[in-house]
């Protein structure tokens, strides 16, 4: 079997199906540095899914009910955002990364190394929806200098979510 290449970045830059230039008003260069951050958003973005739904898998006690279906919520809610990351980037005219390699090298979250119980579980989501929240603050600084407008906005309504979610999680433990 031959092995795959390796890239040097998940953020390659790319011309068009037709081999044109893409030519959106954003230079080569600012559209690389907003595909960097998204990629950074969406390894965020993946690992606290696959970390929701690990949970949701495994949660146990007296929560049992509650965390069970709030967490299948925000882990659904998850899944279909990270179609929309990951298309932002290859719109911006690179790719997406898409490997668990990848994931765990650019994003900012730690997984879990056993399954912790209810109360943990909840303050590792509460941290896991706060850092996705600072990554995508990150790139939505980036996306609205270079004028941006469409990679603000997707990143605007992931900070609503993500900050919703830290609150109501949150809520739980007080």
């Amino acid at each position: 079997m031959a092995k795959a290449s390796k890239k040097t970045s998940t953020t390659q830059a790319q011309t068009s199906p037709s081999g044109l230039p893409i030519n959106i008003g954003i230079s080569d260069k600012d559209r690389a540095a907003v595909a960097t951050e998204l990629a950074h958003t969406l390894a965020d973005s993946y690992t606290l899914y696959l970390m929701t739904h690990n949970f949701h898998w495994n949660v146990t006690g007296p929560m049992f009910s509650t965390l069970h279906q709030l967490f299948m919520t925000q882990y659904t809610e998850a899944w279909q955002a990270l179609d929309a990351i990951a298309e932002r980037i290859r719109a911006l005219g690179h790719y997406a990364p898409g490997t668990y390699a990848e994931y765990a090298r650019l994003s900012s979250i730690a997984e879990p190394t056993s399954v912790p119980n209810a109360q943990d579980m909840i303050q590792m989501l509460v941290s896991g929806n706060e850092a996705v929240a600072k990554t995508a603050r990150k790139a939505f600084k980036i996306a609205d200098a270079v004028n941006d407008q469409p990679t603000a906005d997707l990143l605007t309504q992931r900070l609503d979510v993500h900050e919703k979610n830290a609150w109501m999680l949150r809520s739980l433990l007080a």
